[in-house]
């Protein structure tokens, strides 16, 4: 099949938010053997969407629509399918009562505005939205398929993994399943080279992709039975452990604070963070991790050397720059504050413009002596990619312990 995708609306055209879907749509078709050969871009106008629509139509098998499903008046991509096809829109009650059950869930009544959301034309299925107000429609006439769907990124996505991927996959006539492993502390390069075996190979096949907590690497198997997939699936993961296993921290929908908050619950440890150079990130990061408040106690965010001393930190640790020496007391200092298990300490040395030194340490009973780790790069990176080393490195230091005590 032959496919094309149109992300609609005007904030798009004018770079007020970045379209990630069209990437997303882009790699999840490549996992389903269909050639994605048109992406564009339309701004809120009914004339060129139709026309934009027509174009897609008479050049393409299936079409991916995002955006433009809201209950505004410039929300128009119902409108206009139901007039590119012909068909008119008819407010379908099940829809309609889900949307008065979602806002009474909230405390609030349903703007009328809203009901524009549960119009549907005769020959669209309706796709189930459980996290927003927009359902999409799968749409089959005369040899084509549209596909509407919301434009909010978790939306789109969570109607693509429950709704669109399924239909897909049967239009297809395969099983295609996928495996995501994370890793962090080597690059995408190395990997490259660690597992071009693999990466070479077609069915599973392995794809890498940087991310700011490391490098994604995507194993797909395609098999007739989903037993078969999940087989080759699971010979290719273990290729890859035997080749990165110290580099592995996480799989599919992991997060460094998810992978971290379920170690230190099973162990029963609590964790507490002071950061300077990377502003509140680690905090942030920890804070928003589910369950967070049976292992974060807290952290503290310390921009000067005068707040330092005035938490108690020894005066020959705020003059000067960062040191391991003064790291790994800030450290100390947060777990003594917090009263916490462990604590980490997070500092930077700044070398001109953009040449950046982190320092993290982790002060715990766990260990002899606190460990201190320092890294370097650009400024611009270092400022989130710290706090993910700073995850990156506690995990490892909690599976090896692990380890020694099932030795």
């Amino acid at each position: 099949m032959k496919a094309e995708t149109i992300s609609i609306g005007t904030e798009l055209l004018l770079g007020e938010i970045i379209d990630t879907n069209t990437p997303y749509i882009a790699s999840q078709l490549a996992l389903l053997g269909i050639d994605l050969f048109y992406t564009s871009s339309v701004g809120d106008n009914r004339k060129r969407l139709c026309g934009m629509l027509e174009q897609a139509w008479n050049r393409s098998d299936i079409i991916f629509t995002t955006g433009g499903l809201g209950p505004t008046q410039g929300d128009i991509t119902r409108e206009c399918i139901a007039a590119f096809l012909g068909e008119k829109l008819e407010v379908n009650e099940e829809i309609k009562q889900h949307l008065i059950k979602f806002f009474a869930q909230r405390g609030m009544e349903m703007p009328q505005n809203n009901i524009r959301q549960a119009m549907v034309i005769p020959s669209a299925t309706i796709l189930p939205n459980p996290f927003g107000t927009a359902p999409g429609w799968w749409v089959e006439k005369d040899g084509r398929i549209i596909v509407t769907m919301p434009g909010p990124p978790h939306e789109m996505q969570m109607m693509w993994k429950n709704q669109v991927l399924p239909r897909l996959q049967e239009k297809a006539g395969a099983i295609i399943l996928s495996r995501v492993v994370k890793v962090f502390g080597i690059s995408e390069s190395k990997i490259d080279e660690l597992l071009a075996e693999y990466i070479a190979a077609s069915n599973p096949t392995l794809a890498t992709y940087a991310k700011l907590d490391g490098i994604y690497l995507r194993i797909t198997a395609k098999a007739s039975k989903p037993e078969e997939a999940r087989e080759m699936i699971a010979r290719r993961e273990a290729d890859v452990k035997a080749i990165l296993s110290d580099a592995i921290w996480g799989f599919d929908d992991d997060t460094q604070g998810g992978v971290l908050g379920r170690l230190l619950m099973a162990k029963g440890l609590t964790l507490a963070v002071i950061e300077t150079f990377t502003g509140g990130y680690l905090t942030q990061t920890l804070a928003s991790t589910p369950q967070s408040q049976k292992f974060f106690n807290g952290g503290m965010t310390v921009t000067s050397d005068a707040v330092k001393a005035a938490l108690g930190l020894d005066r020959s640790f705020t003059t000067g720059r960062a040191s391991p020496d003064s790291v790994a007391a800030m450290a100390s200092l947060v777990r003594e504050k917090f009263k916490s298990d462990i604590g980490i300490g997070v500092d930077g040395v700044i070398e001109g413009d953009d040449l950046t030194q982190v320092l993290i340490a982790t002060d715990s009973e766990l260990t002899s002596s606190p460990k201190v780790n320092s890294y370097s790069g650009k400024l611009y990176q270092m400022k989130t990619r710290a706090a993910h080393y700073a995850l990156f490195d506690l995990i490892k230091m909690l599976e090896k312990l692990d380890d020694v005590i099932n030795q």
